[in-house]
């Protein structure tokens, strides 16, 4: 700033362009009081539609958007919802090393911010008091364990928790999950169609429900199809130990003829496993794997997998969860749709005789390569000969 500057008292012309404009600017420029523009942009009071229409546009004009201190005090809100992951405890824990994680966040994301909210991604422990110093309206909370105790806690101070995977005896507002066991009988079923006659399987060790689920529906299925279960489990936040439970899968006595690994790694864990044994996938060892990750369609061979739908599962526990947390419908009864017109009361309204919160099941889809198709024998055809000629 030059002295002259000073002197004259007058602020740069930079200042201005920095000034935010506030709502006595907006209530100025579209000719009506303060009350007019707040009613106007939150959609309340009885206002011609002419009026709300013509403050909404001076607003963007202006570039005129809410203080967030003033929204809190007026809603009692801070517009902030929270996303984790505690299925691996205190594990360290990295949502962009599973493509499933990385793609759920990025859906979430998007959709707290199309309703006005800011998404942020929490651990599930600290050794600073991280979810004590953020005001959360309400938290997603992925593939949570049974009792899981951040659930707990978060019921107990009457914060809405939507999560995505069924809850087991966790206290959720509502919840979102695939139908996981019809899924794996379905990726068995498949192996079996293509010839497979001893399926394996690759598993965590976590209580999870989507481990779980699936883990109980694999052994259904070979206690009905008369087969011995052959699989091996790890820790699923471990990719170090998704490799060797590969390893120690295919170098057993009764080596499975393919293979059904639940986690994103477990595909690449499985075909270098293969290899060093001198396995050909697919026609010594058929391979699926559950994953969101496009490189599957560029291995040798290409690899089976299963789709869970992370984005519209992201999309969908976001919008529940604002739902719950603003009371869409104030009649508190779910409509057809699962994500608009659905009241979910947060855990603090809920009563014992509320039964349990209500869940909505995700289509899956399989993705089917090369690595799960036997490949038709190859038969040599001899060219034609020339007439005459024996």
């Amino acid at each position: 700033m030059t002295a002259a500057a000073n002197q004259s008292g007058r602020r740069p012309t930079t200042s201005r362009r920095l000034e935010r404009a506030g709502i006595r600017d907006v209530a100025a420029a579209a000719g009506v009081s303060i009350t007019t523009v707040s009613d106007a942009l939150n959609g309340k009071g009885r206002l011609p539609d002419e009026t709300r229409s013509r403050v909404r546009e001076v607003a963007e004009r202006l570039g005129y958007r809410p203080s967030a201190a003033a929204r809190t005090l007026r809603t009692g809100r801070s517009g902030l919802i929270g996303l984790t992951v505690t299925t691996y405890g205190e594990e360290p824990f990295t949502f962009t090393e599973f493509a499933y994680f990385a793609e759920m966040a990025r859906a979430a994301t998007s959709a707290a911010l199309s309703r006005g909210y800011a998404l942020v991604v929490l651990p599930a422990s600290s050794r600073h008091d991280v979810w004590g110093n953020i005001a959360l309206d309400g938290t997603v909370v992925i593939d949570p364990p049974d009792q899981d105790p951040l659930v707990s806690e978060l019921y107990r101070s009457g914060v809405p928790v939507v999560s995505d995977g069924k809850p087991g005896n966790c206290p959720v507002t509502a919840w979102v999950d695939n139908d996981h066991e019809a899924a794996v009988l379905g990726i068995l079923d498949h192996l079996s169609e293509a010839g497979a006659r001893r399926i394996g399987l690759l598993t965590g060790t976590s209580t999870d429900t989507y481990t779980r689920l699936s883990t109980d529906a694999y052994l259904g299925w070979c206690e009905r199809v008369g087969q011995e279960p052959v699989y091996e489990t790890y820790p699923a936040h471990d990719p170090a130990a998704g490799a060797l439970a590969a390893d120690r899968l295919l170098a057993r006595p009764d080596r499975p003829d393919a293979v059904y690994g639940l986690f994103d790694p477990n595909g690449t864990d499985l075909l270098a496993a293969a290899r060093r044994y001198g396995l050909r996938v697919p026609e010594d060892l058929l391979l699926v794997c559950c994953s969101e990750s496009d490189v599957y369609a560029g291995t040798e061979p290409p690899i089976t997998t299963l789709s869970l739908k992370p984005r519209r599962i992201g999309t969908t526990v976001v919008n529940l969860l604002i739902d719950a947390i603003e009371g869409v419908d104030s009649s508190g009864v779910a409509s057809s749709d699962p994500v608009k017109g659905t009241r979910l009361f947060p855990p603090r309204y809920r009563t014992a005789s509320a039964g349990p919160p209500p869940g909505t099941l995700m289509p899956t889809e399989l993705i089917v390569r090369a690595s799960s198709q036997r490949r038709s024998p190859r038969t040599t055809v001899s060219p034609p000969r020339p007439p005459g000629e024996t």
